[in-house]
């Protein structure tokens, strides 16, 4: 049986839903972001506790069919940008339509109506947390970000990146090392 969380976003997640089934006395088979399968059925009281101590962690326990579907996009994006060392070579619509296993324009259109913007500017918007988080440990070039993030160019990612933090790459790098140094001088 698949049970789909909300917010499930981290491995700390992953490990709060895990120990959560283990209080209910649930084995899991396979947790994913946004994703758990769970070998039994769960009872409606087990399916209700379960949904009150996960709400205690901030998270959630999806039961309509259309915020599960948006749930899976999310976790597709979010698992391909931040837990995989390269960006798949295909396009985006393909990629996450062959995951779910849904036409992308279906897809798309679910996940503007619900959610307010497009799965494209979701994207952008976890490429740009991305970049941030590679801009901060300071070991890759922009030139190199911008290839290992699949830009066009290094112009492209500065302007998507100071479209999306209002910032140019090279000050919000500035920025935080200045509050590293603050930090380490207290």
């Amino acid at each position: 049986m698949h049970l789909y969380i909300k917010y499930m976003v981290s491995l700390r997640c992953k490990m709060v839903v895990k120990s959560e089934l283990q209080k209910l006395g649930l084995k899991c088979i396979v947790i994913d972001l946004g994703m758990v399968e769970i070998m039994e059925d769960i009872t409606l009281e087990q399916r209700e506790q379960l949904k009150t101590n996960l709400l205690r962690s901030g998270l959630e326990l999806l039961d309509d069919k259309k915020s599960i579907l948006i749930e899976k996009i999310k976790g597709v994006i979010i698992e391909m940008i931040h837990y995989h060392d390269e960006l798949p070579k295909v396009n985006y619509s393909e990629y996450i339509s062959e995951k779910i296993g849904n036409d992308y324009t279906y897809l798309a259109n679910i996940f503007s109506e619900v959610k307010g913007i497009t799965i494209q500017q979701f994207i952008i918007i976890h490429k740009i947390e991305k970049v941030k988080e590679l801009l901060l440990y300071d070991e890759l070039s922009l030139t190199e970000i911008a290839y290992q993030m699949h830009y066009s160019s290094v112009a492209h990612l500065s302007n998507q990146f100071k479209k999306v933090t209002g910032l140019s790459p090279s000050f919000f790098k500035q920025i935080q090392q200045k509050r590293k140094q603050n930090l380490e001088n207290m």
